[in-house]
């Protein structure tokens, strides 16, 4: 995968600033879920025993464009937030975190999603979420949707949360419907697989969200996963074959989260990059893979070399495990290098 495989920048290059990028498109917008994240401050305490809790901005595409705008780019989220407290926090979070708010607009009668975890490392983190009677980001409508910026956007970055109910799943596969143009660098789907959205019964929903899955990949060229979101998506969960399923299905670029094996990439021009994880001592390991996704979107606008792409993205992820926080946990590029160079997380 050489560097127009990605639309590499062509001579402009990128400086702390971005210089004139910050009159073009967007790198990267996301969209999708956005919430607040309350993270206890005593680690190996069961949430009914916990006394403090820390205040974060959460959701993962939010997640995924702080990571990219702490490596140094031009990110917005679109996405909807109770007209609440929560949702004002969430909208002055984003802006001092670097990332464009003006997609993530209040919607009336319904509150900010919040989100507890309890924190059990090394690889124990049970997630409750709160988003009744309805998350205000499954609000997102096709006709209030700034189509141009999306489909100018040099990487879009969508979830399978997305498709979990109406009217985001239609909005989310119309955005997706106007990443057609020549020259853009990626457009990835997310598999982000969370039963506990869809309306289904648990036995249901993966069949049911396989059908709006494929639809997504027809439009994606980068599909990420780890190895239970791949088998939705595809039914396969060997990683290879779970990766060429996701070829086929469309993509260009798919990327296999396994876990402590590492990460699988595969590309359709022949291109495999498999890099096993960087040891860690894991504080908190629900932010890693916004982390790696934010690096991953880097690395790809950069024009690199796949090996490269995973091996940074994969450094990034493991800065985060290593945090409480997610979004203020997300890692500065000195951080990266340091860690690639073989320093210790």
């Amino acid at each position: 995968m050489d560097e127009a495989s990605y639309g590499s920048e062509n001579g402009h290059g990128y400086d702390s600033a971005y210089g004139a990028e910050r009159d073009a498109a967007y790198d990267l917008i996301t969209m999708g879920r956005i919430g607040v994240d309350l993270y206890p401050l005593q680690t190996g305490v069961p949430l009914a025993k916990v006394s403090s809790f820390g205040k974060f901005l959460g959701g993962s595409p939010s997640n995924v464009a702080v990571a990219a705008a702490r490596l140094g780019r031009r990110t917005a989220v679109v996405t909807r937030t109770g007209r609440d407290p929560f949702g004002e926090y969430l909208r002055t979070e984003l802006g001092e975190f670097g990332v464009d708010a003006r997609w993530a607009t209040p919607v009336d009668g319904l509150p900010t999603p919040v989100t507890f975890c309890e924190v059990f490392p090394p690889d124990d983190f049970p997630l409750y979420f709160y988003r009744l009677p309805k998350a205000p980001d499954l609000e997102l409508r096709e006709g209030e949707l700034d189509l141009a910026a999306i489909g100018a956007a040099r990487i879009f970055w969508v979830t399978g949360t997305g498709l979990c109910a109406e009217p985001s799943r239609s909005a989310t596969l119309a955005a997706l419907g106007v990443r057609v143009a020549p020259g853009r660098v990626a457009t990835v789907f997310d598999l982000d697989w969370r039963p506990m959205f869809w309306e289904n019964a648990a036995w249901e929903a993966p069949e049911v969200a396989r059908t709006y899955y494929r639809e997504a990949l027809r439009h994606a060229t980068v599909a990420v996963g780890n190895i239970d979101e791949c088998e939705v998506a595809t039914g396969e969960r060997e990683p290879r074959a779970a990766a060429d399923a996701l070829l086929a299905a469309g993509v260009e670029l798919a990327v296999v989260k396994q876990g402590p094996k590492g990460v699988l990439a595969v590309h359709r021009d022949g291109a495999v990059a498999e890099v096993p994880p960087v040891p860690v001592d894991v504080v908190n390991g629900l932010g890693a893979g916004d982390a790696f996704g934010g690096a991953l979107c880097h690395g790809l606008l950069a024009g690199w070399d796949l090996l490269r792409v995973v091996r940074y993205a994969n450094a990034a992820g493991a800065i985060v495990a290593s945090r409480l926080a997610c979004s203020s946990a997300m890692p500065y590029p000195a951080e990266v290098e340091r860690v690639l160079e073989g320093g210790r997380v």
